[in-house]
């Protein structure tokens, strides 16, 4: 059988017992580390992945995918603007909603808050704020009764809880016989949510639409509509095109303008966690530079014996570039596939360590998660597998060079 013959030396040098012990123990290391660096960014970028979808499914189950709005003031024609886009087959829920930045305040505390004035049916289709509550129910906002929902961090700090009243100060103003005064309400709390997310839980309070439109002067206008889109990653297109078949009259604006920075943050921070990784593998690599080194001192006399059997400097660069590149494929193989297992069954791996070491390293109380979550991306382990191979690929040139270098009569004059 045909062997071509830089892949048969090659390869056959990687399996072969050495004299020099400790040049084959450099050899492993080499694929260890490359074997070890690999699952570690593997495991670290599937754990980033999944903090990042459990963010974004948390923001977004609060927040709309997007948002419509009259720039021009308050919208009245609501109610035609519902059945329009509950029309477009790209719309999932439409839900109306007045919002007020203002602040509530129960004797001495005194917080700011983002107030959004909500109808409970139609709310449940664009947010999980149903879902979310811990205290008390949505259904509880009936129109009158001037009755509020608070974030469980909100509610902590200014010590209230469901029957409590607190004041609602607008930036409304009133005209009275002392002067101009800021507009007040007293409203009862009614329930209580915890999204597990500061934005929310600490900053954020639901009161009745027509409550809320009442305390803004708003009339039978609102201040927008809410929508839920049938695919959010599309959010930017599809609400190019529903603006576009509302007249252009209205703005439009999609989840990912609104958390913007928060998502390119988050973007961010993963890239550079990728970068500061890859170093580790590229130690390894660069630990193949030392190995083929080591292997072409002690190899001179072989190299000299193929030159002068006619063997090209190409071809002894070949034997060598193949050696050090089957030690970087079998570290990388190994690595894709362990760092894959591995951050496929994180959350029993480290439940197993929390057992063992009696710690616990998500406390509930902080990160609002007791569990460990893990999204392996395909294109995330293509990319790191190909990176660390390549780098493999390019560290053995330089060794490989300089035995293709190997002149055979000095290589031979002490043999």
């Amino acid at each position: 059988m045909y062997h071509p013959l830089p892949l048969y030396i090659g390869l056959r040098y990687t399996r072969a017992k050495r004299r020099n012990h400790f040049i084959s123990f450099i050899s492993g290391t080499s694929m260890v580390g490359i074997t070890l660096g690999i699952v570690a960014l593997i495991v670290v970028l599937s754990v980033m992945n999944g903090f990042h979808k459990e963010i974004q499914q948390r923001i977004l189950s609060m927040a709309s995918h997007a948002t419509l709005t009259d720039p021009y003031g308050g919208m009245s024609d609501w109610r035609e603007i519902l059945e329009k886009v509950r029309a477009h087959p790209d719309v999932v829920g439409a839900a109306p909603f007045v919002e007020v930045q203002g602040m509530l305040v129960n004797g001495s505390q005194v917080s700011g808050a983002l107030i959004r004035g909500i109808q409970p049916t139609d709310e449940d289709q664009v947010s999980d704020l149903r879902r979310e509550m811990t205290r008390g129910s949505v259904d509880d906002l009936v129109d009158g009764e001037f009755r509020i929902i608070l974030g469980r961090d909100l509610a902590a700090f200014l010590g209230v809880g469901p029957g409590d009243k607190v004041t609602m100060v607008t930036p409304q103003v009133s005209a009275t016989p002392v002067g101009i005064m800021p507009r007040l309400k007293r409203f009862t709390v009614s329930g209580i949510f915890e999204v597990g997310m500061a934005d929310y839980d600490r900053n954020a309070a639901f009161i009745q639409l027509a409550d809320g439109a009442k305390l803004l002067s708003l009339g039978d206008a609102v201040t927008g509509v809410r929508l839920k889109l049938t695919d959010m990653w599309e959010a930017p297109r599809l609400a190019r095109e529903i603006a576009y078949d509302l007249g252009g009259v209205y703005r439009l604006v999609d989840w990912t303008q609104v958390h913007s920075n928060f998502f390119s943050a988050l973007a961010m921070e993963k890239r550079m966690m990728g970068i500061i990784l890859f170093l580790i593998v590229a130690v390894a690599a660069f630990n193949i530079v030392s190995t083929l080194v080591m292997v072409v001192t002690d190899k001179q006399s072989d190299i000299a014996v193929m030159r002068t059997l006619g063997i090209s400097p190409g071809r002894v660069m070949g034997i060598f570039m193949v050696q050090g590149t089957a030690i970087g494929l079998i570290g990388t193989l190994l690595g894709m596939v362990a760092g894959v297992i591995l951050a496929l069954n994180v959350e029993p791996v480290v439940g197993g360590i929390e057992s063992l070491f009696g710690i616990h390293f998500l406390d509930p109380s902080i990160y609002y998660i007791s569990e460990l979550p893990s999204d392996v991306h395909l294109s995330d382990v293509i990319g790191i597998g190909a990176g660390a191979f390549l780098m493999s690929v390019l560290a053995t040139l330089y060794p490989a060079w300089r035995a293709a270098k190997t002149q055979p009569a000095e290589a031979l004059r002490y043999e």
